[in-house]
């Protein structure tokens, strides 16, 4: 059976990258956010695997993939990795499923660094201003004063946050695969250097853009969801200016997790042989 894994080395210009891929079919890109990792589609993959060949990785900065000091893992970078692991993996024109910060890196790609998409799907996305929960707001106004806290606070500080992005509970095993990245030394530094170098103006570079968008788009939003409110993706897709958008109703920020059949049904009427 198909499944999630990561275990192809890619070096980046941020960096060294590990990724993964599976079945056989027409090129898909599944593009994860923030503070998730490629492990957030592990649900839906075994599923798209059986009419896609699926490619997945993880961000630099992120999951199992490269962290250091001195990265810049800011949303004009991932833009730009985007587009490398494109040509890495030699794909012209694939589909993409986005999530979260997902969204911005990809539209980037897409609006900014030339990448063309055969069909697009944005879901819960990152794409429009202002970003994300109070608390990314306020860790980002105070940095410092998080770096070097104990290991145990630390991890209360992820597990939080990881749960206040749902509205529906998920198995111990998914919360616990979600936080270990950002546990081990480098990974808890590189969960605060997220925060440091988020600036709001790499969406406001693509936003007047949206309307250009070069292929099929459809977005999908859980309705529920705590960081980004149901409004934001109801402005993004009148911004496309496409027809196609589903709600998905008692869902939170991860559907992908929380939901999985009911991603997998909306992305039916858009990727053909998921139906």
């Amino acid at each position: 059976m198909s499944h999630w894994d990561i275990a192809d080395a890619v070096q980046t210009s941020a960096g060294q990258v590990l990724a993964g891929r599976s079945g056989r079919g027409p090129d898909l890109v599944l593009a994860h956010g923030w503070p998730w990792s490629s492990f957030s589609w592990h649900r839906i993959i075994p599923t798209l695997a059986k009419a896609y060949r699926v490619h997945w990785y993880d961000m630099p900065g992120y999951g199992r993939s490269e962290k250091h000091p001195k990265q810049r893992t800011s949303l004009d970078v991932q833009g730009e990795i985007f587009a490398e692991m494109l040509d890495h993996w030699g794909l012209r024109r694939p589909s993409v499923i986005a999530h979260d910060f997902g969204g911005a890196t990809t539209l980037r790609a897409h609006l900014l660094h030339g990448c063309d998409f055969d069909r697009y799907v944005l879901m819960n996305v990152v794409a429009m201003r202002p970003w994300g929960s109070e608390f990314f707001d306020h860790v980002g106004k105070h940095v410092a004063a998080f770096q070097g806290l104990p290991p145990h606070i630390h991890k209360a500080i992820v597990e939080a946050y990881i749960r206040g992005a749902l509205a529906n509970g998920l198995p111990e095993d998914d919360v616990t695969q979600l936080v270990a990245p950002w546990l081990t030394e480098d990974g808890a530094a590189s969960f605060y250097r997220q925060f440091a170098q988020a600036d709001e103006r790499y969406t406001a570079e693509v936003e007047p853009l949206f309307a250009s968008i070069r292929c099929p788009v459809k977005v999908i939003w859980g309705a529920d969801d705590p960081w980004i409110p149901l409004a934001r993706g109801q402005a993004l897709h009148a911004l496309i200016g496409q027809e196609r958008f589903e709600t998905l109703p008692g869902v939170g920020h991860l559907p992908q997790l929380e939901a999985p059949e009911a991603v997998l049904n909306a992305l039916s009427n858009v990727l053909p042989g998921l139906s």
